[in-house]
């Protein structure tokens, strides 16, 4: 109970607005948190992902390049976001290596509805370039459905989508069966958002074993699933027990673990997000630090 109580106040005050605000209204104070956070942010501008990239691909590992921010709430805005995520997704062709382009359905309108959000990922896969995918985020339960149908609906028009099936999730069994009958490969996650228990199991032992267990359902039904997690002890039983699943770690995390995974060639991608808005998520990545 108390673990509990202390991951939800670390989490908001790791995604509070105004903690960020106070923090980067003071030049100081933000260069030193962006020094802390650099290790985690591929940087804030295109050419400094890229640079990051190169490196990481350079180094053998696989790449998913990300754009940062969430919720997109007017045309305006989301204008400005399309126009990001093709400049990134055109810039892939020029990388020497496996590069994917990550997307976050709200950061381009999902909320604003699901034609507004499909109509501007098709955008994006107009410039992304051959054997590219798209692997998109997954998000608070309550977008879930949308997330879901979103993510079907391009898979079942030719876009080269990859989804993300949070194991915390109680609907995440359900998703995996659609998923695999529809042909997506699927990237595993915990699950980073606080949820309700009615949505979701608890942190910790329980969602643990959801994530075993659906990392087995994945494999059983055909696909490769990708393990998004850092937890060495659970990619090591489950690298063993399914050929040819994947890793994917965050950048900045347990990096000699990547690199000797890579070594042994099991496949790793590291997921590098850029832009401007990285104060919370690196907030995020100290809270998750503290077992937040």
């Amino acid at each position: 109970m108390i673990a509990s109580l202390a991951r939800r106040a670390l989490y908001a005050l790791a995604t509070s607005p105004e903690v960020e605000s106070l923090a980067r209204a003071v030049p100081p104070v933000q260069d030193l948190a962006y020094s802390a956070a650099r290790r985690y942010v591929a940087g804030t501008t295109l050419d400094e992902a890229l640079e990051t990239v190169r490196r990481l691909t350079g180094a053998g590992l696989a790449v998913s390049l990300d754009l940062f921010g969430e919720g997109a709430a007017d045309e305006d805005a989301l204008a400005a976001t399309v126009r990001g995520y093709r400049e990134a997704a055109a810039a892939l062709a020029g990388i020497d290596g496996d590069v994917y382009l990550e997307i976050v359905p709200s950061h381009l309108g999902l909320d604003l509805g699901p034609d507004v959000c499909r109509r501007h990922v098709e955008q994006l896969v107009e410039v992304l370039p051959a054997g590219s995918r798209l692997e998109i985020s997954a998000e608070e339960s309550h977008r879930t459905p949308r997330i879901m149908d979103l993510t079907v609906a391009l898979a079942e028009a030719g876009a080269p989508v990859l989804a993300t099936v949070q194991a915390n999730l109680r609907r995440s069994p359900a998703d995996v069966d659609r998923l695999l009958a529809a042909g997506v490969p699927i990237r595993l996650v915990k699950g980073a958002y606080l949820e309700s228990g009615d949505d979701a199991y608890a942190w910790g032992e329980p969602t643990g074993i959801a994530f075993v267990r659906l990392a087995h359902r994945v494999h059983a039904g055909g696909s490769a699933p990708v393990l998004a997690t850092h937890d060495r002890v659970l990619l090591e039983a489950l690298l063993e027990a399914l050929p040819g699943a994947g890793v994917e770690m965050l950048l900045g995390v347990r990096e000699d673990d990547a690199r000797e995974l890579a070594a042994r060639g099991v496949p790793v991608r590291i997921y590098a997000p850029y832009g401007d808005s990285w104060f919370r998520y690196w907030m995020r990545r100290l809270a998750e630090s503290q077992g937040a």
